[in-house]
């Protein structure tokens, strides 16, 4: 098949490169910088010769925005919207114009949608969107007014014959230099994989083996549209998360974190507290009722696997 990536030069675009390209695909990468002969420019707004690639093609993949590990200024958080809708609409408009166009597009959303909360697991049917709860900082709600515009933004497209997902998809957890994994388990081994402002906060979270099955699985189901939560079903909470992350590497000291602790150490890394701190509860409802297994359900086997492949040299640069 032939499956282009839009925004496929970051750390979850190399994943799905890197496997689909193993698979025998003909993958194709748009960026805005592209360093490699089947990469191709696009600047991500407007359409431009980069869409003869989506015509003719039989999957999209948009991973396009700006990423959210950066400090949430009103600057920063316009530039994700922005980079986020811009890109959406015009890969619509791609495929809309596309004499042959692909038979589904899969989207990328985020689990930041669902709301900041303890009590229960969101899933698609009877998960609870955030932006309203209570005793949160106000700019969390704009992060999920970015995720509500992003889907939109898919929905709107005029593509009756390209079948629409939305991923709306955990940390996807990888051994590759720079993603989340690889910041988690440095500061596990800094000493700093303790409780952070007493660690209930739940954290969701997909391997990235089952990441890349899940799409797979996605673009084959016919039957499938619409949000899909890609996240393992095993959530667990931010002190429980990062015992088990220790435990793997064996680490046996992580010393805690208040609040304002978090808040210097995310200023310091120049990213932000809502990253540390939103307990994000998200569990995969439609996978699991369509029949989807997980390879790594659970973070006690995924942790060892990731663990195991980052000792193994499995690492490769973000």
């Amino acid at each position: 098949m032939k499956i282009v990536i839009p925004g496929g030069s970051g750390q979850v675009g190399a994943i799905l490169d890197r496997a689909m390209t193993a698979a025998g695909h003909d993958v194709v990468v748009l960026t805005r910088q592209p360093v490699r002969q089947r990469d191709i420019r696009w600047d991500g707004e407007t359409l431009g010769p980069w869409a003869e690639e989506i015509d003719g093609s039989d999957i999209v993949v948009n991973l396009a925005g700006r990423s959210v590990n950066c400090r949430y200024t009103a600057a920063n958080l316009r530039a994700m919207m922005d980079s986020r809708v811009h890109s959406t609409r015009v890969v619509g408009e791609a495929i809309a114009a596309a004499a042959r166009p692909p038979r589904v597009w899969l989207q990328m959303s985020t689990a930041t949608v669902y709301a900041h909360r303890f009590d229960a697991p969101n899933d698609e049917a009877t998960g609870v969107p955030g932006g309203t709860e209570p005793g949160v900082p106000d700019y969390w709600a704009y992060s999920v007014e970015i995720a509500k515009a992003w889907e939109r933004e898919q929905e709107r497209a005029e593509t009756p014959h390209t079948r629409k997902v939305a991923l709306r998809t955990a940390m996807v957890m990888s051994p590759d230099r720079g993603g989340v994994f690889d910041v988690l388990l440095r500061m596990a081994r800094l000493g700093l994989g303790g409780p952070i402002a007493g660690g209930a906060q739940y954290m969701s979270w997909i391997h990235d083996r089952d990441f890349v099955r899940a799409v797979e699985f996605l673009a084959d189901r016919e039957d499938l549209a619409g949000p899909v939560n890609l996240a393992a079903p095993d959530p667990l909470p931010q002190r429980a998360f990062m015992r088990v992350l220790r435990a793997a590497w064996g680490i046996r000291i992580g010393l805690p974190a208040t609040r304002w602790m978090a808040g210097l150490g995310a200023f310091a890394l120049r990213s932000d507290t809502e990253l540390l701190l939103k307990s994000r509860r998200v569990v995969p409802g439609r996978l699991l009722e369509a029949g989807f297994t997980f390879d790594h359900p659970r973070w006690p086997e995924a942790a060892a696997d990731l663990t195991r492949r980052v000792r193994g040299g499995a690492r490769v640069p973000g």
